[in-house]
């Protein structure tokens, strides 16, 4: 008879995300398509939602019964709701398995060939993984922990991939070897519905965000000067927090819109403004750009990715809503400037696929496993 050969056992990978996943954020967008997109390709993944992520948080509650409690009867309720998965703002493919985890601690943890952390804190718990280990990094997050601690994140023995050229740099003056993989864009979310001549060509859109380095405070100052010198401007603004004070009669806000209502919105904006003062690789400027959106934004490395001055976009630097309002006023003046900048945009945009940088991150993972073999074997 002929000797039976058993199917290769398809191999593991699970992210490491640094909480729940109920509201749409970028950073766990990029995590979900690169798990979505392996899980096509044959792997098995998981993505793991931690409710506490702290070691301080941890120790704390060790000594605090109410406190202790509380979580615990908040973990349940999440586990059982489900209240930690994105079913309400990302499709996760079929086959990828969602966990609520109580803590990162090892003890709560599935078994896995390869670990990717995907922000600072959790690069601490994945290097105290058995397994291979790859550290997603998609931004300085120095506004969230101090400098001192992030950055030793960096110098982990993790295989290190950074989504934009200026982390990349950052790497590379530590002295660590990162591979650059810019994020990919979803081309069925988002696309062009309304051509740009044919959308009212004073309407601007923009994200808010409480964080000061999103610059929500310096765009919305730009609209209000750009308003006074184009009184026909309107203001599209969404975002995941409710809207904020004092917002004018010629603003309408969404309030966490809907996939199909964000995409309306990027299709109505002839201008997109984007003011941060600091992104990894931000996604809101290169969805607008895929539904061709002409972009006025600060001149940023996160940006720089996609936004090259004067040909897909008009840059201004950080922090000065003056130049953000001389931008768009140039936009909302010159028709021609901005239809040019939007087909340029839209054109350049197409080039960011999943496809791509599945393949690419799919290689690292296959670089981490191959170097926790050869250190196993010493």
């Amino acid at each position: 008879m002929p000797e039976h050969k058993a199917e290769p056992r398809a191999r593991t990978v699970t992210f490491l995300l640094p909480g729940g996943g109920s509201a749409p954020i970028g950073g766990f967008k990029v995590a979900y398509e690169y798990a979505n997109g392996l899980a096509q390709r044959g792997w098995k993944v998981r993505l793991v939602h931690p409710c506490i992520l702290t070691l301080e948080e941890i120790e704390e509650l060790r000594t605090n019964l109410v406190g202790r409690g509380r979580r615990w009867l908040g973990y349940q309720r999440r586990r059982i709701t489900g209240d930690y998965r994105p079913n309400k703002w990302f499709d996760i493919r079929p086959g990828v398995e969602l966990i609520c985890a109580r803590t990162p601690h090892p003890c709560y943890m599935p078994a896995s060939d390869v670990w990717v952390a995907t922000y600072w804190y959790t690069a601490k718990w994945v290097a105290t993984y058995p397994g291979a280990h790859a550290y997603l990094i998609q931004h300085l997050e120095t506004w969230c922990g101090s400098e001192a601690d992030v950055m030793a994140t960096w110098k982990l023995p993790l295989q290190k991939v950074v989504i934009s050229r200026w982390l990349e740099e950052v790497a590379q003056r530590l002295g660590e070897s990162a591979r650059y993989i810019p994020n990919g864009l979803n081309f069925r979310a988002f696309g062009l519905d309304v051509a740009p001549g044919e959308r009212d060509p004073h309407t601007v859109a923009m994200l808010y965000h409480k964080s000061d380095w999103k610059g929500s405070s310096d765009g919305l100052s730009a609209l209000h000067k750009a308003k006074r010198r184009v009184p026909g401007l309107k203001a599209i603004i969404f975002g995941i927090f409710p809207p904020p004070a004092g917002l004018p009669s010629w603003a309408e806000y969404y309030h966490n819109p809907a996939q199909a209502k964000l995409r309306e919105i990027y299709n109505r904006a002839a201008i997109f403004l984007a003011p941060s003062w600091t992104e990894g690789w931000p996604l809101p400027p290169a969805e607008a750009l895929q539904c061709g959106s002409a972009l006025a934004a600060t001149d940023i490395g996160g940006h720089r990715e996609y936004a090259r001055q004067g040909e897909t976009a008009l840059l201004s630097p950080p922090k000065d809503p003056d130049a953000l309002a001389a931008n768009i006023v140039n936009m909302l003046e010159n028709q021609e400037l901005r239809l040019r900048l939007a087909r340029q945009g839209h054109f350049h945009i197409q080039q960011f696929t999943w496809d791509r940088a599945v393949t690419s991150f799919e290689s690292v993972l296959e670089d981490a496993l191959s170097d926790f073999a050869t250190n196993r074997e010493r």
